[in-house]
């Protein structure tokens, strides 16, 4: 409870340059895929949501759902969520993503986008971890050019 109390806003981390250039990374990824890349930064939970016992996936889960990264056409939307507080990256994929790509493989991301976040490099985590997500979509959904592909969701970060 004390580390969502005490957690800086996300703006201290990611300033309004920081979040252009992450806007950036997501254009730049969706140019070479036909996927959709939603990326979501909370600073804390509230006390009810804690107390309640929600942790970063359930809350993940639940901004997939607001956020409606399911709503694309192709069901191939992916979350990269960070809680703050808790040092937690969760990623939240479309059922269009099943089978294709298996859960070892969306931790992989977490993990390298950790390693970022624990040096204190987080914009750079944050394209990481987008660029990595763009990867894997642009080998199951690649832009080929012979489908018209719409940007479905927002490229610039979520604050929560």
């Amino acid at each position: 409870m004390l580390r969502h109390w005490c957690t800086l806003p996300s703006q201290r981390r990611f300033p309004a340059d920081s979040l252009a250039r992450i806007a950036g990374a997501i254009a730049a990824g969706e140019r070479r895929h036909r996927g959709e890349v939603c990326f979501a930064i909370e600073s804390a939970l509230g006390a009810r949501q804690v107390l309640g016992g929600v942790d970063a996936r359930r809350r993940a889960d639940e901004a997939f759902g607001c956020l409606r990264v399911w709503d694309t056409a192709a069901n191939n939307g992916v979350l990269v969520y960070v809680l703050l507080a808790d040092h937690a990256i969760e990623i939240v994929a479309d059922r269009g993503l099943d089978g294709r790509v298996d859960a070892a493989q969306w931790r992989a991301i977490c993990a390298l986008m950790e390693e970022r976040f624990r040096a204190g490099e987080h914009e750079r985590a944050a394209i990481a971890g987008i660029e990595a997500v763009s990867d894997l979509l642009a080998e199951h959904f690649p832009q080929d050019g012979t489908q018209p592909d719409e940007d479905e969701l927002p490229n610039r970060p979520r604050l929560l």
